[in-house]
């Protein structure tokens, strides 16, 4: 199965909590929560634990990502848990990272 892309395949995906807040940017641009798709939480973003907020970060990621609301649902609980969870307070993912971590996941559930 092909995975679907953003236009630019070279997608840069970031995240920083400083005493400011909250920011994460794909390609330095603020990382639309999608809610329109699904919604977890009604407080945006957070990492480093599990939780709703850092639920929605996943759904964020996979969906803009791969273009595909019924592969982000069906992938952001263990994307969270394997990788949104375990984020530091500064983190980057590359659109390489998240295909990988797609693949993982995607064979994990049929294993």
């Amino acid at each position: 199965m092909m995975l679907q892309h953003r236009e630019d395949p070279m997608a840069s995906y970031t995240g920083d909590r400083t005493i400011d807040g909250i920011s994460v940017l794909v390609d330095g641009k603020p990382l639309s929560p999608h809610y329109d798709q699904l919604r977890l939480t009604e407080h945006g973003f957070e990492w480093s634990y599990e939780g709703p907020e850092p639920a929605q970060l996943a759904f964020a990621l996979l969906y803009d990502h791969l273009h595909d609301a019924t592969a982000a649902k069906a992938l952001y609980e263990s994307f969270m848990r394997r990788v949104v969870a375990n984020f530091d307070n500064e983190w980057e993912l590359s659109s390489a990272d998240l295909d990988e971590a797609v693949a993982a996941l995607r064979s994990g559930q049929t294993a």
